[in-house]
């Protein structure tokens, strides 16, 4: 009698996972099936040979394909953290899952560490926008985008968070060999336009090995130490250099950003400039 019980109880248990697995999976049954869609396009693409529309305009001899047998899709080489400046992670996949949006991202972190994966690390995400880091003119094409599930002005980000984002980062370092260096925000692309991940903990990331952070003991710089330069070598658009200083200030030094360097500013500056070298 005992064992039916348990028997019954267990099958009733699984009865409910399963509900609430296939609750979960149909809610976004519709916005799946676009995306597997949208993926054979994609290999179709891929797999026409010779190529659709590459071919080469005013050639003035015949055009031939070849097929190598060395060739591989996207490598990952930057990952960008957003805040998402929404009020939920129930709120920001429905705006990933948009098609008028336009906009996406390889992951979602939620606030309780939940990790919603959204777009292949294989394929190109839409969320850095106009945007640049050191010669690289298009993030979108060369990076990960990772939403955090916070609304840039009063959330505070949990450590439940943080954890998974570390998990997270930890396994997309490993797999695609990112740089050290390699691991930045949104604002420190788009200085002019953007301000997140906002109040964000990198000191917390970089001690992790996810972006680079600056010693405890810090040396004067040189007298002919050049701000614009260093900072144009860490990787920041500088044609905008108080928008430049600005996002500098907000990663690395978080209680002042306004956009004018103090003395402590640039020893900061100097220390991080010698580890970018």
């Amino acid at each position: 009698m005992l064992v039916n019980k348990i028997t019954l109880k267990s099958a009733v248990l699984l009865s409910c996972v399963l509900l609430l697995t296939n609750c979960s999976t149909s809610k976004y049954a519709a916005t799946d099936k676009v995306y597997k869609n949208m993926a054979k396009g994609f290999s179709k693409i891929i797999k026409a040979t010779p190529p659709e529309g590459q071919t080469i305009d005013s050639l003035n001899n015949e055009q031939y394909f070849v097929g190598t047998v060395n060739m591989g899709i996207r490598k990952p080489n930057f990952v960008i953290i957003h805040h998402t400046a929404q009020d939920s992670t129930a709120q920001t996949l429905k705006t990933f899952t948009i098609a008028r949006t336009a906009v996406s991202a390889h992951y979602v972190v939620g606030r309780d560490g939940k990790v919603y994966h959204m777009v292949n690390d294989y394929l190109r995400a839409q969320h850095a926008g106009v945007g640049r880091w050191g010669n690289d003119t298009d993030l979108n094409s060369s990076s990960i985008g990772i939403e955090m599930d916070n609304n840039g002005t009063t959330d505070v980000w949990t450590d439940a968070q943080i954890n998974s984002l570390c998990s997270l980062l930890a396994t997309l370092k490993k797999k695609y060999s990112i740089p050290t260096a390699n691991f930045i925000g949104h604002a420190d692309i788009a200085p002019t336009r953007k301000p997140d991940p906002n109040n964000f903990p990198w000191k917390t990331l970089a001690k992790k090995g996810f972006g680079y952070w600056y010693d405890d003991v810090l040396q004067l710089p040189p007298a002919d130490f050049d701000t614009t330069i260093a900072l144009r070598i860490i990787g920041y658009d500088v044609r905008n250099l108080p928008a430049a200083i600005t996002a500098f200030k907000r990663h690395f030094v978080g209680t002042d950003i306004t956009p004018k360097l103090t003395e402590p500013d640039k020893l900061i500056l100097y220390n991080l400039y010698k580890k970018y070298m």
